[in-house]
């Protein structure tokens, strides 16, 4: 494999496979996306604490990876963030950043990968979509949220070519069983002329 880890990123399938990319990519991750010029955390981040009743809540940062993300949520406002991820050299330099109360390892075969109910606010930056974690993931983020809470997440171009992941969107709105709040396409990675819509939902 190259080490342009963004030539491979998309059309990955499979947990271990995805676990090993990240895995093998995780030293130069940080590196690679920036210079591309990686927009989504903070155009998330910023979305998020706008309509937010209280960014003092625990918020979960799902796919939390090197911790780009929850750098991005920190400088926006959000000061209670924890995060999970599939890959365990992932965690360790998202560790080192210092940014997150707790953080532990993604097990897809252990049921729930968290308690239900107690992260009133929930990001999945970058993680849903090709490549990455299967349009299931956005259901049971969503079961596990509790009634008034926020999920924020994001597609990229890649991810909305498939209409699967916003008809899931679409399956928990047009019921009323979710609420959007925001919903902006914009910059993901502009140096390679990509772009991601953010979302902003809130579970009535």
């Amino acid at each position: 494999m190259s080490k342009n880890f963004l030539d491979h990123a998309y059309d990955t399938e499979g947990t271990e496979a995805t676990r090993r990319l990240y895995d093998d990519w995780a030293a130069s991750y940080d590196a690679e996306v920036s210079e591309n010029g990686y927009a989504t955390p903070e155009r998330v981040a910023r979305a998020l604490h706008a309509v937010a009743p209280n960014p003092e809540a625990p918020l979960l940062d799902f796919g939390c990876g090197t911790g780009l993300s929850g750098l991005a949520l920190r400088l926006a406002g959000f000061r209670t963030i924890d995060g999970a991820d599939l890959s365990a050299d992932m965690l360790e330099l998202a560790r080192g950043k210092e940014l997150y109360r707790d953080l532990w390892q993604v097990d897809p075969d252990a049921g729930d990968p968290f308690e239900a109910g107690i992260y009133p606010l929930i990001t999945a930056i970058g993680v849903i979509g090709s490549g990455a974690a299967p349009v299931t993931l956005f259901d049971t983020l969503m079961r596990l949220l509790p009634q008034g809470g926020f999920f924020a997440f994001s597609f990229n171009d890649h991810t909305l070519q498939d209409p699967a992941y916003e008809g899931r969107v679409n399956a928990w709105v047009d019921p009323g069983a979710a609420r959007l709040h925001f919903r902006e396409h914009g910059p993901h990675l502009p140096e390679r002329n990509i772009n991601s819509t953010v979302y902003i939902i809130e579970k009535t």
